[in-house]
């Protein structure tokens, strides 16, 4: 029996390259971890692959995946996540892209910022410490770096990468943030998320990352979500002013 405090939640859409090798990694780490797959109706067989993993006995009690019936947008995907998760008994649940952009050998020093240190938030940050990003073209690293410091500009909030995928969250605070409320599916859900823990009064940490690029599938990034993250920002920053946000859940 495998058990673990700790669910690490991966979004999938055409990741047959990848999704066996992430599974085996995150499984081969010192520390115990579960794996909750969500995937969009991948015409790849993602989810087959994941199945498949799921009838061996070496991972049958920590592997899981939900099946969706076609894209509904990463934000989407990681709700449904966090919900499921609270249902069981996991404390700290993660994001974590498919893809090896996210090393896994990060997991355990994203959970020790928030299980030892005492954070309820730990953020893989790419710009904390500069700009840690590899195999990236130059334009893609400067859209997100300076959209990072466009939200703190427009927000006041002092997070180095705000649109950062790669996180730890105590139980807590996904108890206490109303994910129904959640507006952005995109990197504006990112920046959401973030902002809004920061809000309720949650400690966030940076934890440095480096970020490589995909070596194998197609990446889901568009123009359209950095946009739907450009002028989003200017509505969280009204939402700041204005709405009330809910006291911290036990």
């Amino acid at each position: 029996m495998h058990s673990s405090d700790s669910i690490v939640i991966i979004p999938t859409y055409n990741e047959k390259e990848n999704i066996e090798k992430i599974i085996r990694a995150v499984f081969g780490l010192e520390k115990c971890f579960h794996i909750l797959v969500i995937d969009d109706g991948s015409p790849d067989g993602t989810a087959a692959i994941v199945k498949g993993m799921m009838g061996q006995d070496e991972f049958g009690d920590r592997l899981f995946i939900l099946e969706r019936s076609g894209k509904l947008g990463l934000g989407t995907a990681y709700i449904t996540g966090f919900k499921w998760a609270l249902e069981r008994d996991y404390q700290y649940i993660f994001e974590m892209d498919a893809d090896f952009s996210h090393d896994p050998n990060d997991l355990p020093r994203l959970y020790a910022a928030c299980a030892d240190e005492g954070y309820d938030v730990a953020i893989g940050s790419r710009y904390v410490s500069g700009v840690n990003v590899v195999n990236w073209p130059i334009g893609r690293v400067l859209m997100s770096y300076f959209a990072s410091k466009y939200v703190r500009i427009v927000t006041g909030f002092k997070v180095h990468d705000t649109t950062a995928g790669f996180k730890c969250y105590r139980r807590r605070v996904l108890k206490t943030i109303e994910l129904d409320k959640i507006r952005f599916k995109g990197y504006g859900f990112q920046i959401e998320m973030k902002f809004t823990a920061y809000k309720i009064g949650f400690k966030i940490k940076e934890v440095p990352v480096i970020f490589v690029n995909r070596r194998e599938g197609v990446s889901k990034m568009s123009g359209g979500i950095f946009g739907e993250a450009f002028f989003g920002v200017m509505r969280l920053r009204w939402d700041g002013w204005t709405r009330k946000y809910p006291p911290i859940a036990e």
